[in-house]
């Protein structure tokens, strides 16, 4: 019997110039699964991404604000366009969530460190959607704020 909480190895990930792109262009970051507690890795990351000058939209059904944003009960809810959808939720939930991020016509998909579908990844792919997989958007923007040809301008 299969493990639904098990999560796979990343087929693939964009290359590091893809990924800077990603990071680079996005404006508003859709983060599923963010949690109003200050020790949970997705409010660490959201608080990370605030800060620094994204808009962040919490998507938990559980909850009316986190961060001092409103929150969203699924993507479909929310009014305004999303750049990137970063899930931090367990892996049998991903396949649901991509298909709410592909008919809200998101630009990219986000897995969060430890997180990876494949199916998922391809299904996003094929519909025009940039896919990462097993990264920490937190981790990943840091590292890359500090090189010249990184352009910030969120």
């Amino acid at each position: 019997m299969e493990d639904k909480n098990q999560c796979e190895m990343p087929d693939s990930n964009p290359p590091e110039p893809e990924i800077r792109e990603i990071i680079s262009s996005m404006r508003t970051v859709a983060i599923v699964g963010l949690s109003d507690k200050s020790d949970r890795d997705s409010n660490r990351v959201g608080a990370y991404l605030k800060e620094h000058g994204y808009k962040i939209i919490p998507v938990n059904p559980a909850k009316r604000e986190i961060l001092g944003e409103r929150s969203y009960p699924d993507l479909a809810s929310v009014p305004e366009k999303i750049d990137v959808v970063d899930i931090f939720r367990s892996v049998d939930a991903i396949p649901g969530i991509v298909d709410e991020a592909i008919a809200v016509g998101a630009g990219a998909i986000w897995m969060q460190l430890g997180l990876a579908h494949r199916e998922a990844a391809e299904k996003a792919r094929s519909v025009g959607l940039k896919v990462v997989q097993s990264k920490c958007l937190k981790i990943e923007h840091s590292r890359m704020k500090g090189k010249p040809e990184f352009n910030i301008t969120g």
